[in-house]
């Protein structure tokens, strides 16, 4: 669960809704909660064949007070309905706000395992669902673990990743080590309500590099995750080799940085890494990662697209935070993660263009307009070259979001960056460049890239980047421009509808 502090509790319940749904810039094909403030995915799940969203809603918009669990669910992972909401804060150890959490199968019985705040502490707690998952029953024995570790001076302690391992059950918790780094603490139990404290399963490093590197752990872990990226389940032998992976979200002193991960192995008691890696080249617009597998056995990724505007503007608008659209997560042949959007978001598509193939030169406008558009491309380019799609343009270079791949002189390796310097007229937004490398054998690249309004999802080559952008204008323009020899191979784009739901109410 993030900390912040958020100010939309000035605004009057149904003036939250109406600007929300007034504003030009909320996503259509994202799912978004009705008004005031979403943050993590929690409790992402399929259940007896429907898929369940929870996720951090206050909303009103303040943060501290009032953090609710909201709830929606989907039977294709493209349209959402919107449920009761599933948690609120009670008398007791969740008075202050239901944190972040997940939700596990007990025996045929829905249990959530998320952090209750009060006075400023988070601890973990339980809650039964029935079995359509509508409506839950806090457990009596709240808190499950009545304080952090003894002696250890922690930076926070919140956020969950629980699941069976054999005849007991394991979670990791969260934290941080003061003057170490972040990391996460593992316990065991037997019924999900008395926890054995078993030590922390791996601390990182906060001393090497600073807060401004893209690779940095931070002093606290955040929405930790741990799973198997290939065959088998944790504490089995892979019999492929594949890696185990430890994702989590860099934090210190306040402030979200980025989703990282560690591949490695986990073992007994502890998780022995082998090399990190970026989760997502958006930093902070991609953050508090939640996974699971469905009854496919993909492993679907949701995060939390964070704004990058101001507290004013967030409160003309009346809403804040998009959630990602769901991404299948699978093991790439150099033993990273790579990404792709589920490929059920293809019935969104409506209007088709397509470009045949041929060399660019110079700027071509491809006669695709919109700020809901799905877009693929085949790339070739050669060494020293560059291909740039600019989308959101106003039509005179006034606006525009400008998407680059480039390909060094010489090696395997390109650059995939992301140019929001003329994204918005508004210079209150925040337009910082984002990029990461993206392996490009022979100079083939698979670009996809989805706008909708102000989120912006890109993956090259299962390389993801995510972003906002604030356009001003309302333009929509889609050009190509390159330099050196740049092949465009295919190009097809889509607009894309939205995934309506009707009206909507704060408290479903």
């Amino acid at each position: 669960m993030t900390e912040l502090i958020h100010p939309l509790a000035t605004v009057p319940r149904d003036e939250l809704v109406a600007r929300a749904e007034a504003d030009p810039l909320r996503p259509r094909f994202h799912f978004v909660s009705p008004a005031g403030w979403l943050n993590d995915p929690n409790g992402v799940c399929q259940w007896d064949g429907t898929y369940h969203l929870f996720y951090q809603y206050n909303p009103e918009g303040a943060f501290h007070h009032r953090i609710l669990w909201g709830h929606a669910t989907s039977t294709d992972l493209v349209s959402w309905t919107d449920q009761p909401v599933a948690l609120e804060p009670s008398a007791g150890p969740d008075a202050d706000g239901c944190w972040s959490g997940v939700l596990v199968n007990d025996g045929g019985t829905p249990t959530l395992v998320y952090s209750g705040r009060l006075d400023e502490r988070e601890l973990p707690c339980v809650a039964v669902g029935s079995p359509d998952l509508s409506t839950w029953t806090k457990a009596p024995e709240n808190p499950v673990i009545a304080a952090p570790p003894a002696g250890v001076d922690i930076t926070a302690y919140r956020d969950h990743c629980v699941w069976r391992e054999g005849s007991r059950w394991r979670q990791l918790v969260g934290s941080g080590i003061r003057g170490r780094g972040g990391t996460a603490f593992l316990y065991e139990s037997a019924d999900l309500r008395s926890w054995d404290y078993v030590g922390p399963l791996f601390i990182g490093d906060a001393s090497q590099g600073s807060p401004a590197d893209t690779d940095w752990t931070g002093t606290m872990w955040e929405c930790v995750d741990l799973f198997r990226a290939g065959s088998g389940s944790l504490g089995s032998e892979p019999a492929d080799g594949s890696p185990d992976v430890l994702v989590f979200s860099a934090w210190d002193d306040g402030r979200t940085h980025h989703p990282l991960y560690w591949t490695g192995r986990y073992s007994a008691d502890s998780f022995e890494p082998a090399a990190l890696h970026r989760l997502d080249y958006g930093g902070r617009y991609f953050y508090a990662p939640q996974s699971f597998l469905d009854e496919a056995g993909r492993r679907i990724m949701f995060g939390w697209l964070q704004e990058g505007r101001t507290d004013a503007a967030m409160v003309e608008a009346g809403w804040s935070g998009v959630m990602s659209l769901p991404r299948v997560t699978t093991l790439a042949d150099d033993g990273t993660l790579q990404f792709a959007p589920v490929p059920e978001l293809e019935k969104l598509r409506g209007n088709h263009t397509s470009l045949p193939g041929r060399e660019l030169a110079g700027t071509l406008d491809t006669g695709v307009t919109g700020n809901q558009l799905d877009i693929e491309l085949d790339l070739q380019l050669a060494p020293g070259s560059v291909l740039r799609l600019a989308v959101l343009g106003s039509g005179d270079g006034a606006e525009e979001t400008r998407i680059e791949l480039s390909r060094p002189a010489d090696g395997a390796v390109g650059l995939l960056r992301l140019d929001r310097s003329r994204a918005s007229l508004d210079s209150s937004v925040d337009a910082g460049e984002k990029s990461g490398p993206v392996p490009m054998s022979e100079g083939r690249v698979r670009l996809r890239v989805l706008v909708d309004r102000s989120a912006v999802e890109i993956f090259a080559n299962g390389r993801p980047l995510t972003a906002r952008a604030y356009p001003t204008l309302g333009g929509g323009h889609v050009t190509l421009s390159a330099t050196g020899s740049v092949r465009l191979l295919s190009f097809d784009a889509w607009t894309m509808a939205d995934i309506g739901g009707g009206a909507r109410t704060l408290f479903p």
